[in-house]
């Protein structure tokens, strides 16, 4: 009976370890609103809302539901989430003012998740400020696109990629969790 007494306890203590873990990374609820509107600032707030989403549409997902695709032709939940994970990069570049192209390297499921997390962090971070997100550009080897493409490719994409996160974890058994409010960004 001791022993199970201990097991519990121990249980019990991993359970909270990992939710102080995951409230540690960014998005466990959608930061507050700017108190003005600026275009920085709207930027900003649409990362925002793509971090709430992908922070709960990836939040304890098993094995069963990475390797999860609708047909033989689709990615599969984990190839989804690496590309995302590559948006998320072409999103922080822009507003690094860094070329894309460079290899990403390999990554578990947990660390791709927490990079795609930090990286539309400190993208939304750099917009909230800004008064001229025209200087955010995408920048390729023989191209480079105005902030309007940053807004309609790689954001848009990501938010439509996540949705399909979601629609595949349901299809494998593992609803989206309950309690989240993408209308008021948080988790009850």
């Amino acid at each position: 009976m001791r022993k199970l007494h201990l097991l519990s306890i121990l249980f019990i203590f991993q359970m909270i370890n990992s939710n102080a873990q995951n409230k540690q990374l960014p998005y466990y609820e959608i930061p507050k609103a700017a108190e003005t509107y600026s275009e920085g600032s709207v930027a900003s707030r649409m990362i925002d809302g793509l971090g709430f989403r992908y922070y709960w549409a990836t939040e304890n997902l098993t094995e069963k539901d990475l390797a999860f695709k609708p047909t033989p032709e689709a990615r599969t939940t984990g190839e989804t989430i690496q590309h995302v994970l590559e948006l998320s990069q072409v999103i922080l570049n822009a507003t690094l003012k860094v070329r894309n192209g460079d290899k990403q390297p390999e990554l578990t499921f947990k660390e791709k998740r927490k990079k795609t997390l930090e990286n539309l962090k400190q993208a939304s971070d750099i917009l909230r400020n800004s008064k001229d997100v025209s200087q955010y550009k995408l920048l390729f080897k023989s191209k480079e696109l105005p902030f309007w493409n940053v807004i309609n490719g790689p954001i848009a994409d990501a938010i439509w990629h996540v949705g399909q996160v979601v629609s595949f974890r349901r299809s494998s058994g593992n609803p989206f969790p309950k309690g989240v409010s993408v209308l008021n960004g948080t988790k009850n």
